[in-house]
């Protein structure tokens, strides 16, 4: 059974939103743009107004996902996770994933690429740590496997063991070899590794 637009009323706390009043009770908000196309007196049946709450849940959901993406590069799985403990449905998730990766702002190989550079630049680790970073960033395992293909531990350990060795280097060697081993296995370097690194940088 339709039912009739009664009232449509600018929200006070957000001048963007239209509290949309059916049959003189309140139904839901939509976006202004939205609420633009309604009038008083307008029909809506039931259709109509899922088609109206799934385009504004659509809409919010890509504001929600440009204020991530605004902040640094995101990969699919975690926007759709952001969207998804918002309570956006599937159908919904999927069309802002699908518009994202048209608009480019969304290439997980891209990603895993920028994640690894700014590890490597800003606190270097191992690649068994950036794997695991890049999995619980929901990359698929072939790109992981395609970005870590360069990479070699040994120099990453060294390029590691350099940014720290400023800090220890006023210390007894012993001292600063059980610091800097600690570190780099913090890192995810294995034994052998760290004290190659710790090596080559006491020489």
């Amino acid at each position: 059974m339709p039912r009739t637009v009664t009232r449509l009323v600018q929200q006070q706390r957000n001048k963007r939103r239209i509290n949309v009043y059916l049959d003189d009770a309140y139904a839901f908000s939509l976006a202004d743009t939205l609420a633009s196309g309604l009038f008083i007196g307008q029909e809506l049946d039931d259709e109509a107004i899922a088609r109206l709450q799934e385009q504004d849940a659509y809409q919010r959901g890509m504001d929600k996902a440009f204020r991530l993406l605004a902040r640094r590069p995101r990969s699919e799985h975690e926007i759709d996770e952001a969207l998804r403990q918002a309570d956006y449905s599937a159908p919904v998730r999927a069309r802002i994933l699908a518009r994202l990766r048209e608009m480019a702002y969304l290439d997980d190989e891209a990603f895993a690429r920028w994640w690894v550079e700014n590890r490597i630049q800003f606190s270097p680790r191992s690649t068994r740590a950036l794997r695991q970073e890049l999995y619980q960033k929901g990359i698929p395992r072939p790109i992981i496997d395609k970005t870590l293909a360069p990479l070699d531990d040994d120099q990453l350990a060294l390029a590691a063991g350099e940014q720290r060795a400023h800090r220890w280097e006023h210390l007894p060697r012993e001292a600063f070899e059980s610091n800097m081993l600690g570190y780099l296995q913090r890192r995810g370097f294995d034994y052998a590794t760290a004290r190659q690194a710790i090596l080559a940088l006491l020489n």
